[in-house]
């Protein structure tokens, strides 16, 4: 955040999703430095710096929900001398949408984003994908690994079977279990913390991107989000679909597609100087 600050320049906060670390977001980062802009991926709280740590010490992950963490990446925003551009996949898009609902941020990019409430579809796919953890409830207080296969359906069906295998291994690290479940009953809570404020006057432009092939988050959720924002009158909301990609387009051997579409939006609204 300090260097942030001094450098004078737009921030970009990256915010990574359940599943992996804010290392998933390092050659992002070099994209928007080299556009000019000021990169920062903080971790969720208590993140391990390295995804050996995270799998050596899972119970540091646990624990943690919506809103916790939403006020946690708020709070690293407002201590930014500039309002940031902020870029969040899976949760992180969630995360990401709630701070442009605060009016916090200048510009937003949500990649595949977890839903939130008002949001009404229920793909089988989406519910195959978490029930590794919802499938257990004593899993809200902790933090579930996938295996190999449960990672290669919700995040690297798209992908042939050496690189799925190549990313299980350099990324993946167990996940809080709350949010799922948050999310699982966000409609059916009025009290929930996954809610959005869509019709915020500060909000923002915002863009959400969808994988063409993500089972985690299908077109029907992503879109449905996208429908939701579109009713916000005083700002610019956009949808782009990127075919043949699935979860893990973030991270995967067309990472830099998606970085693209989201530099080429920031771009537009939000000037690097």
């Amino acid at each position: 955040m300090e260097r942030a600050n001094a450098s004078g320049r737009v921030p970009v906060v990256l915010i990574h999703g359940l599943w992996l670390l804010p290392t998933s977001w390092d050659r992002w980062a070099a994209v928007f430095e080299e556009a000019g802009y000021t990169a920062l991926a903080p971790g969720w709280p208590d993140d391990p710096e390295t995804v050996e740590e995270a799998r050596e010490h899972p119970e540091v992950l646990a624990g943690k929900g919506v809103g916790r963490v939403a006020d946690h990446f708020c709070g690293l925003v407002r201590s930014l001398d500039r309002a940031p551009v902020v870029v969040g996949h899976s949760f992180g898009g969630l995360i990401t949408q709630i701070i442009a609902g605060r009016e916090l941020s200048r510009a937003s990019v949500a990649i595949d984003p977890a839903p939130f409430r008002g949001v009404l579809p229920l793909p089988l796919s989406s519910l195959r994908a978490a029930r590794p953890v919802l499938g257990n409830p004593a899993n809200y207080h902790r933090a579930v690994p996938l295996t190999y296969e449960q990672f290669r359906y919700s995040f690297a069906n798209a992908l042939d079977e050496e690189e799925a295998r190549e990313l299980y291994a350099a990324y993946a690290v167990p996940a809080p279990g709350e949010p799922l479940f948050q999310a699982a009953a966000a409609n059916l809570n009025p009290w929930t913390e996954v809610r959005v404020d869509t019709g915020a006057a500060g909000r923002g432009p915002l863009l959400i991107v969808s994988g063409g092939k993500d089972r985690t988050v299908p077109f029907a959720l992503a879109h449905a989000a996208y429908k939701r924002q579109l009713r916000n009158r005083h700002a610019v909301t956009e949808f782009v679909e990127i075919p043949g990609r699935g979860h893990a387009l973030t991270i995967d051997h067309g990472w830099r597609e998606v970085a693209d579409t989201a530099l080429a939006f920031v771009r537009r609204f939000a000037d690097p100087s």
